[in-house]
């Protein structure tokens, strides 16, 4: 049964920069090549949130109930959606960080949070991840910090995810599209596919 939630919070202290990089230690523990989907987010409206326990992953709409296919983008010659940035993972101990409480990781506006080491090294474009039925592939499309994620998670987050360390681990996420629709559920295994299984 799907919740829905709404992006305004109380106020709480941000992380500083030192903190963060404290913090990197348990993020770096984040498996490689098998994970678990921690949460499933879509955004139906603007500052609208609605958590899913189960969803549908459609080639035509991204994850079903989540506003991408009318969102306007800046990179796409006609401002229309842009087809690799169909999805937004972000790894679940890195918003565990900055969010500093669970109830706060919708903020973000990703859809998927894994358990599962991001960094480009890792998980470099083209990238395909088996989750519950559906796989999807990740793209070249850069995922940064922007105003909202200051406001919701502090200055220091967003230069620390936008830094050359910050990018390199891919901190604060990766766009991704899908490549095989299919249902998703948390507490599904999400697995890193092997050259031989494209």
């Amino acid at each position: 049964m799907p919740c829905s939630v709404n992006d305004r919070r109380m106020p709480v202290r941000h992380l500083t920069t030192a903190e963060i990089e404290a913090g990197l230690v348990e993020v770096a523990r984040s498996p490689r090549d098998e994970g678990v989907l921690e949460l499933i987010v879509a955004r139906p409206g603007k500052g609208e949130r609605t958590v899913f326990e189960e969803a549908e992953l459609s080639l035509r709409e991204g994850l079903v109930g989540d506003s991408w296919q009318t969102r306007a983008s800046t990179r796409t010659a006609d401002g229309s959606p842009h087809p690799d940035m169909q999805l937004n993972l972000m790894n679940s101990r890195v918003i565990a960080l900055l969010a500093q409480s669970r109830d706060r990781w919708t903020l973000a506006g990703d859809q998927l949070f894994v358990d599962l080491d991001l960094s480009a090294d890792n998980m470099p474009p083209g990238t395909r991840l088996a989750l519950g039925t559906a796989v999807i592939e990740l793209t070249d499309q850069p995922h940064t910090g922007c105003g909202q994620f200051v406001e919701r998670f502090g200055l220091d987050a967003m230069k620390f995810v936008n830094s050359k360390l910050g990018r390199r681990l891919q901190l604060r996420g990766v766009n991704a599209k899908v490549v095989e629709p299919g249902r998703v559920r948390v507490g599904e295994l999400v697995r890193k596919l092997s050259q031989g299984e494209r």
